[in-house]
């Protein structure tokens, strides 16, 4: 049974009392950083959280290559910008390994542009990881200044995404 904090108590008087917020923290840093299980002890209670990882082989091919047919060149993803030469504003950070995706879904109005007024709390752009779709939220209202990830790129843990001035 759950109380108001979000804790568990047991049957019969054994209490247990869960920290929610924490077994959420750790499952946030398994994905981030690709580990299989972590574990907090803190005195008698003990918490383990564990995710079950799937590793499969990619296919070996003995063929020769199929030759590369020339065409238009593909977007390269910007790298990271180095920290000075960011624009000035507030840098809006990814808090988690994903991938970045400017628009709801393929073909639809991105959520923000360069130029665009935003609110606080006005959803950015969407980071997915482990197939969650998690809004990146502007920390404060202002003008998008600049947009540093394009959409479907891969993103790291607090590297910039949204420049808001």
């Amino acid at each position: 049974m759950a109380d108001d904090n979000g804790e568990t108590s047991g049957v019969g008087g054994n209490q247990m009392r869960v920290d929610s917020a924490l077994v959420r923290e750790l499952a946030e840093l398994l994905a981030a950083n690709e580990l299989s299980e972590i574990e907090v002890e803190d005195g008698d209670r003990k918490i383990r959280v564990r995710r079950e990882l799937t590793v499969s082989a990619a296919p070996v091919s003995y063929a020769a290559p199929a030759p590369m047919v020339a065409s238009a060149p593909a977007p390269v993803a910007a790298a990271e910008p180095a920290a000075d030469a960011l624009p000035a504003g507030e840098i809006v950070r990814s808090p988690m390994v994903g991938t970045a995706y400017l628009s709801a879904e393929p073909g639809s109005r991105p959520f923000a542009a360069p130029g665009q007024t935003v609110k606080e709390g006005d959803t950015l752009l969407i980071v997915e990881a482990m197939k969650v779709m998690n809004p990146i939220t502007a920390p404060k209202g202002g003008t998008i200044k600049q947009l540093l990830v394009s959409n479907a790129q891969p993103v790291e843990f607090d590297q910039p995404l949204v420049v808001i001035e």
